[in-house]
Formats: C-alpha cells, structure tokens, sequence
C-alpha cells in the first residue's frame, strides 16, 4: 500500500511555506511514554480525602440499592 501524501500551502503572510499532510493510518507509530520507571503518585490529604467520600458514596448508594432489591423481592416489608 502506498503512503497517500498531499502538499498544502500555508496561510501565512508570505505564503512561502509548505507542509505534507499525512493519514494518520498511513503515518509512522508515534512513541509511547514508558511509564515502568515511574513510582506511585503521591496524594494530597485534599485528594485523599475526595477519594475516601467517593469510596463512601458508593457504599452508601449500593447499600440502598441492595435494601431497595430486597424491598422488591419482598424480603423487607417496608
């Protein structure tokens, strides 16, 4: 398969400027950020603190939705 490639003029003031327009499909893999070398991220209490909410938000609304299946189910009567 060949490269499908076209030359455009830039706008610019002097319009002596070209680019080549490539498909992104036919353009070179670019190259990944290697994050292996990385460590953990540190939080911020203000962060940590979001995320505990969240984790207790999320307890709090499957814990709800759990008694609302059993108040279905017929297993609690309201």
């Amino acid at each position: 398969m060949t490269a499908i490639t076209e030359r455009k003029e830039m706008e610019l003031g002097d319009g002596s400027g070209f680019f080549t327009v490539v498909h992104p499909l036919d353009d070179a893999p670019e190259v990944k950020v290697d994050t292996e070398h990385l460590g953990p991220v540190q939080m911020t209490k203000t962060v940590r603190i979001c995320l505990l909410a969240l984790r207790g938000y999320l307890v709090l609304m499957f814990g709800l939705l759990g008694f609302r299946v059993l108040q279905l189910a017929e297993i609690i009567r309201p």
